[in-house]
């Protein structure tokens, strides 16, 4: 039975698809009878990703071939190439999405950030506000005691003195 399918070629990491008619009982790279056209999936800019020679396809079916389900696809593909466009812009707008989710991710991480940030600044100014009073009254303290102690001295330095007279000896 003949089969319509992909043979592979290309190197690792950069396939290169031939679409063939080939027997179904061989392998999928070997020989095979006819090359009908190819397929370059990492096709960029100017580089043709599809060609299919559609008579030679069209005899083959008519011949009893039978076609692999991916070779369907890119069939339809060829005759209808807005089918393509369809599935870029699917693509793009799963990106587009996949994009949106990612930032607004980081934005949410990015705010979580902030917020934990500020409530560490909070607790340490409560921390702080908290050892503040503990110091003031510890600076209050010796301020209060000199003040206690400055009446005193004042009182003393106020109170009468005797006077004695400088030239009278003292008595023994």
């Amino acid at each position: 039975m003949v089969k319509i399918r992909l043979a592979r070629g290309g190197a690792k990491k950069n396939p290169f698809y031939s679409i063939v008619a080939t027997d179904s009982r061989k392998r999928r790279d070997s020989g095979y009878i006819e090359r009908i056209g190819y397929f370059n999936p990492v096709a960029r800019g100017q580089e043709v990703r599809l060609q299919l020679e559609e008579d030679r396809l069209s005899h083959w079916i008519s011949q009893g071939a039978q076609i692999s389900d991916r070779v369907k696809q890119l069939v339809k593909e060829y005759r209808d190439p807005s089918i393509r466009e369809k599935q870029l812009a699917k693509q793009a707008v799963k990106a587009d999405e996949k994009a949106k989710k990612i930032a607004a991710e980081e934005k949410a991480k990015a705010d979580l950030e902030a917020k934990e940030a500020k409530e560490a600044a909070a607790a340490a100014a409560e921390e702080a506000v908290a050892e503040a009073p503990a110091e003031e009254a510890v600076a209050e303290a010796p301020a209060e005691e000199a003040a206690a102690e400055a009446p005193a001295e004042e009182a003393a330095a106020e109170a009468p003195v005797e006077d004695k007279p400088a030239d009278e000896p003292e008595e023994k």
